[in-house]
């Protein structure tokens, strides 16, 4: 099995401090249940197909205590997707951090980078804690969405997305501006439905391939975009 570079120690923190680490769902403190139920429903309905009391009831809590908490549905929605978004960031600045560092005055490779911005995502499928798995599900459904992406994905992760453009452009010096972002919008793209895990591939390949091996759709992605990059930035 091929050794991964990015840093697990941030990601794994979680598990130990949401309500998804815990056996008994009583001793989960109840805001903390509340947006682990938000989490799991608006990951698989979307925004429009949950209601406040529905998300109330599966986390076994009166509706009151939900609007106590977080007062509108959207505001719940808001705090769900920001919960784990800082730990999520770290890790890839982290792993980028580490790459640049690593590789010295010639910097990192377009492999090495695209890899630093996949292989968190890759770690957090495979710790098999659902609340993870629920909340990458809810980044591929904000981020297909015309509505709720400009909205949400843009203040929590354009920024962090800005550092890994500025590192590709130092590995693709001969790109243009519009090169790089075309090519980072097609990687965001098949990384948006790997996310999803929507079990496509697994009937369309007849069973070859599996949407929930996370490895495998990795390592096939980052080889794959590296070289999309290559071929359309002139690298």
């Amino acid at each position: 099995m091929r050794k991964r570079k990015a840093p697990k120690q941030s990601l794994y923190k979680w598990r130990r401090v949401t309500g998804t680490a815990m056996n008994k769902k009583n001793s989960i403190p109840k805001r903390e249940r509340i947006l682990d139920a938000a989490e799991e429903l608006f990951a698989e309905h979307g925004y429009d197909g949950v209601t406040l009391r529905q998300i109330a009831t599966t986390a076994g809590v009166d509706v009151a205590l939900a609007n106590y908490h977080f007062g509108k549905k959207l505001d719940l929605f808001q705090a769900v997707f920001n919960r784990r978004a800082e730990l999520l960031n770290g890790a890839r600045r982290e792993a980028l951090h580490a790459c640049q560092v690593s590789s010295g005055k010639k910097g990192p490779s377009v492999e090495q980078i695209i890899e630093a911005f996949l292989r968190p995502l890759e770690i957090t499928q495979e710790t098999g804690d659902e609340g993870w798995r629920h909340y990458l599900a809810l980044i591929a459904y904000i981020n297909n969405s015309p509505y709720w992406g400009p909205r949400m994905m843009s203040s929590l992760f354009d920024e962090l997305v800005q550092e890994f453009i500025e590192a590709l452009k130092k590995a693709l010096p001969k790109a243009s501006e519009a090169d790089i972002y075309w090519c980072y919008h097609n990687l965001s793209g098949a990384l948006t439905l790997t996310l999803a895990n929507t079990g496509r591939i697994d009937k369309l390949s007849r069973g070859h391939c599996h949407s929930a091996d996370f490895q495998a759709a990795y390592d096939h992605m980052i080889p794959f975009t590296a070289a999309g990059f290559r071929k359309i930035c002139g690298g």
